[in-house]
């Protein structure tokens, strides 16, 4: 049975556990598939369980010793933000993003391929999308895909990429498994703690700093 509540006393916000964590949440901004602010996206901050919030902070003191820092898109998404996703897909006839986001894809492809689900795993509190950050160049790490872009070549394995940009993608993916977390298999930058602490609760709370003082 799976359960849903707006207690966040598990959580806490990413950026007190991990300082050096550079934030672009993408659903505050309206740079995101929709083109709007997704609902229950109240700051722009990356809030994690504990747990996930702990095994990140390993993450990044190994990438900083080898010149990268880690950069979050999302995190914890409320379920009224996957909600948001749900209406927007169903009722929602604006495909102004499509060229960005998803440009070879219908809307019924994005829920059938599993780009987008009914219930997120980013619900349950402890899984991350992210990426590299080069402290040399002062760019992104080149991982052949930007975020969120659906399509086969964000899969983690695809091939039609260069040698360079898969070999990025497998740097960030080792990284991840040495501590942790596990992959999603059409999303390079999709990360899951596999003991999360709460594998079958759904979160509502919003997105928000104030919220988590509570």
């Amino acid at each position: 049975m799976t359960d849903f509540t707006m207690n966040p006393g598990g959580f806490v916000l990413l950026a007190d556990y991990v300082p050096g964590i550079i934030q672009e949440i993408r659903y505050y901004s309206t740079y995101n598939f929709i083109g709007d602010r997704i609902d229950g996206y109240e700051d722009p901050c990356a809030i994690l369980t504990k747990q996930a919030a702990r095994a990140l902070k390993t993450v990044s003191n190994e990438m900083n010793t080898q010149g990268y820092r880690l950069k979050v898109f999302d995190a914890y998404r409320p379920q009224t933000a996957v909600n948001n996703f749900m209406l927007w897909g169903i009722e929602d006839l604006d495909l102004r993003m499509k060229p960005f986001f998803y440009p070879d894809l219908d809307k019924p492809q994005l829920f059938e391929q599993g780009y987008i689900a009914k219930q997120s795993s980013h619900s349950r509190g402890s899984t991350v999308d992210l990426t590299l950050f080069d402290m040399k160049t002062g760019k992104e790490v080149d991982m052949g895909s930007p975020f969120d872009f659906f399509s086969e070549v964000s899969h983690p394995g695809y091939q039609g990429i260069t040698k360079e940009q898969y070999g990025n993608r497998m740097f960030l993916r080792h990284a991840m498994l040495r501590n942790g977390f596990l992959p999603m298999d059409c999303e390079w930058w999709h990360f899951t703690l596999a003991d999360e602490p709460y594998p079958d609760t759904y979160f509502r709370f919003p997105v928000s700093s104030d919220y988590l003082k509570r």
